[in-house]
């Protein structure tokens, strides 16, 4: 498992000009760039490896002194998809676009792949928003990371006809997201009738078990028949 930073299959955006200037101007203006890399840092939102195209937003000149810049733990909030918009999108607050901060400075990165082709159902602020699922952060060695009730793994999407946010990118946990797939399966609708387990499951958790050094060492190499 990686510590602090995980490349990530990479991604076109834009990139929230005002980020990169300590928000004290350009705001409104945007960079393009390519996401390569993911940093976790517990109680913070993802912070992405950011290396800029050197392409400015329409009516910018095309050459510009940014192609090949760099910049580290980038926050998601900065990055909308790389898509056509009429209108650039708002920007969120963190706790809409990520909800839960990051868990532990040890993560993963995965692609769900039978949850990949067709587009998820994320829920922002009491609406369903359609959303393309990029990948998943996942977190561990940590007490909230390794508790059964309070783990929360990280979806990243980019948000699809979501009005004023289409574009945005976030990062949802499960209790946020729906996958879809008519060919797979059935979506529901709905509060899913679940609950957080508090248990952790584990084989040596029976003593009668534990202390049964037969059943413990039953193995093929265990010639019980007399």
């Amino acid at each position: 498992m990686a510590y602090l930073y995980s490349n990530v299959p990479h991604f076109k955006c834009w990139v929230r000009r005002d980020y990169t200037h300590n928000h004290e101007k350009y705001h409104g203006e945007f960079l393009h760039a390519m996401a390569v890399g993911v940093t976790t840092m517990p109680n913070r939102c993802l912070g992405f490896h950011i290396i800029f195209t050197g392409v400015e937003a329409e009516g910018e000149p095309e050459d510009t002194v940014h192609g090949g810049a760099m910049w580290a733990r980038m926050p998601i909030t900065a990055l909308v998809g790389d898509t056509p918009f009429e209108e650039w999108p708002d920007p969120m607050a963190v706790h809409d676009a990520q909800p839960w901060d990051c868990s532990s400075h040890h993560n993963s990165v995965y692609v769900i792949d039978r949850a990949t082709p067709c587009p998820w159902l994320a829920k922002i602020d009491g609406e369903i928003f359609p959303a393309k699922y990029y990948f998943t952060v996942d977190y561990a060695e940590s007490e909230i990371a390794d508790h059964p009730a309070q783990h929360k793994s990280s979806h990243v999407l980019e948000l699809l006809d979501a009005g004023e946010w289409t574009g945005n990118i976030v990062a949802l946990p499960n209790n946020r997201v729906r996958a879809t797939h008519p060919a797979w399966f059935q979506v529901g609708e709905g509060a899913p009738d679940f609950r957080p387990s508090q248990h952790i499951h584990y084989s040596k958790s029976d003593l009668d078990y534990t202390l049964d050094v037969n059943r413990v060492f039953d193995n093929l190499y265990n010639d019980t028949e007399e």
